[in-house]
């Protein structure tokens, strides 16, 4: 059988495409999400995968949520933290729900949700740990200081956990998409997006889901076993690392 992978903000979006790549890839997988139900039982009547409903933002959420995936598929192999929220504003009007909004779910949901496997991978002798993080976390961007905090975090604590996990078989890395056609990105009006973001994408053009659940795929599988506390850029040349 298939190793068994939890996909966090898995049924949307980037997370969505993830989740169906590892499924298409035969992992056994379960999405999370927090809040869009309607959204959620779609994504689920349409791929068969399994979706559960938690808030990363809360370790007592994570614990019992990752309880019942392993109690459904068995001991998580392969998490993918892809979890995340914005709440953009210039930072003079940044408020303390904001900032907390935005950490608690995008860098705080990390450790929740990693404390919960970590044991068990090491235990086991295995594991695959995947980050989304985001070309925003390597540049910055204005208007993002809290986002851009956490997506950074993010990488921060990559490269230390991969360092902890590597004598265990455990791999860490993460991946910093650019802007990618999602909901998220879909949002920005399309004058915006003609006249300050795409001609800074040299490949002239916005990523598509599925090019970045194929990074995941490569990180989680067996064959990446040799790569770890690395940081995968795939935002189409707009941030050169």
């Amino acid at each position: 059988m298939g190793r068994v992978a939890i996909v966090t903000g898995g049924t949307r979006g980037i997370g969505a495409a993830i989740a169906v790549a590892l499924q298409s890839a035969g992992y056994r997988v379960a999405s999370s999400y927090a809040g869009n139900e309607q959204a959620a039982e779609a994504f689920r009547v349409e791929t068969g995968i399994s979706v559960y409903r938690w808030d990363v933002s809360s370790f007592d959420a994570c614990a019992e949520g990752v309880a019942r995936v392993e109690a459904d598929l068995g001991p998580i192999e392969v998490l993918i933290n892809n979890a995340g929220v914005t709440k953009d504003t210039m930072f003079h009007k940044m408020t303390p729900e904001h900032w907390h909004a935005v950490i608690d779910t995008n860098l705080t949901g990390l450790f929740n949700m990693t404390r919960q496997v970590w044991e068990g991978m090491r235990t086991r002798g295995f594991g695959r740990i995947v980050n989304i993080s985001s070309i925003n976390g390597q540049k910055g961007q204005a208007g993002q200081a809290n986002y851009a905090a956490a997506k950074a975090g993010e990488i921060g604590f990559t490269k230390s956990l991969a360092l902890e996990g590597a004598s265990k078989g455990i791999t860490v890395n993460a991946v910093c998409p650019g802007y990618v056609a999602t909901e998220m990105v879909s949002a920005i009006p399309q004058e915006v997006l003609d006249r300050k973001i795409l001609p800074h994408i040299p490949v002239g053009r916005l990523g598509q889901p599925g090019e970045v659940a194929r990074c995941v795929l490569f990180l989680a599988s067996d064959d990446s076993g040799y790569i770890t506390g690395s940081t995968l850029s795939a935002n189409g040349g707009q941030y050169l690392v």
